[in-house]
C-alpha cells in the first residue's frame, strides 16, 4: 500500500483546526518541506498566510497534479526512502501532518525530518482516546469512527500510535518537545487526561545540535 494514502485525502476527515494551530506555529518568511502534503491545502495556506517559501512531497500523481496546478512546488517521492536528497538544514520547518501512521518506519523518518529541518511538526490521530478504548474493550474489535474511519484490513495507517507512545520516542531519541497542542474532535482541549480525550496531537520539535 501506498504509504502517502492518508486519511485526510479524504476532505470530510480532515481536521482544519490543526492547519490553523500548524500557521501559528510556523515563523513567517521561513523554508518550509511538507511532507505527504497531498493536495496542497495546507502547503497554499503557509505560502498566502505565513509568506513562507515552501515545497512539498507526495507519491500520489493525482496529488502532485493537484498541486501543480495550485501553483505549488512539489516533488514525487516515497517516505519510506528517506530524504536523502535533502541536505542537512536545508529548511527550518518539515511538518508530517497524518502521514506518521502510514509509513513504514516512523523512527526512521522522524530522524530524516530532524535531519533536515531545524524543527519538526508531527501531527497523528490518538489511538489512546477514550472511545478507541470503549470499541476494543467492550465490543472486542478495532475502533471504526470519525478519526478512524476505516476498516482493519483496508486501512491505511500501518503503525497506529498514542499521545504518550510518541512523547516517549522523542525523549528516547533526545528530541527537545517544544510544544504539545491536544484537540478533541477540533477543538483545543485544556492539559487534563490528554492521552485518555485527546482525538489529536501536535508535536513542535527540535532536534539535536
Amino acid at each position: 500500500m501506498k504509504n502517502n494514502a492518508r486519511m485526510e485525502h479524504n476532505g470530510h476527515h480532515r481536521q482544519h483546526f490543526s492547519y490553523a494551530e500548524i500557521l501559528h506555529l510556523i515563523e513567517p518568511g521561513s523554508t518550509v518541506l511538507d511532507l505527504g502534503c497531498g493536495e496542497g491545502e495546507l502547503l497554499e495556506r503557509l505560502i498566502r498566510e505565513r509568506g513562507v517559501r515552501g515545497r512539498g512531497v507526495d507519491i500520489e500523481e493525482r496529488m502532485i497534479r493537484t498541486c501543480i496546478s495550485r501553483g505549488l512546488s512539489v516533488f514525487q517521492g516515497d517516505l519510506d526512502e528517506g530524504l536523502k536528497d535533502y541536505t542537512t538544514n536545508s529548511y527550518d520547518y518539515v511538518i508530517l501532518n497524518h502521514t506518521l501512521q502510514v509509513v513504514h518506519r516512523p523512527d526512521l523518518l522522524l530522524q530524516e525530518m530532524l535531519r533536515v529541518g531545524r524543527f519538526g511538526i508531527v501531527n497523528f490521530p490518538n489511538f489512546a482516546h477514550i472511545l478507541n478504548r470503549l470499541q476494543l474493550f467492550v465490543g472486542g474489535r478495532m475502533p471504526v469512527n470519525r478519526h478512524i474511519p476505516y476498516e482493519w484490513y483496508d486501512t491505511p495507517n500501518i503503525h497506529f500510535c498514542t499521545r504518550k507512545d510518541f512523547e516517549v520516542l522523542c525523549r528516547e531519541m533526545g528530541y527537545e518537545i517544544i510544544r504539545i497542542i491536544d484537540t478533541s474532535n477540533g477543538k483545543p482541549r485544556v492539559p487534563f487526561l490528554c492521552n485518555l480525550l485527546s482525538t489529536e496531537v501536535c508535536f513542535l520539535l527540535r532536534g539535536t545540535d
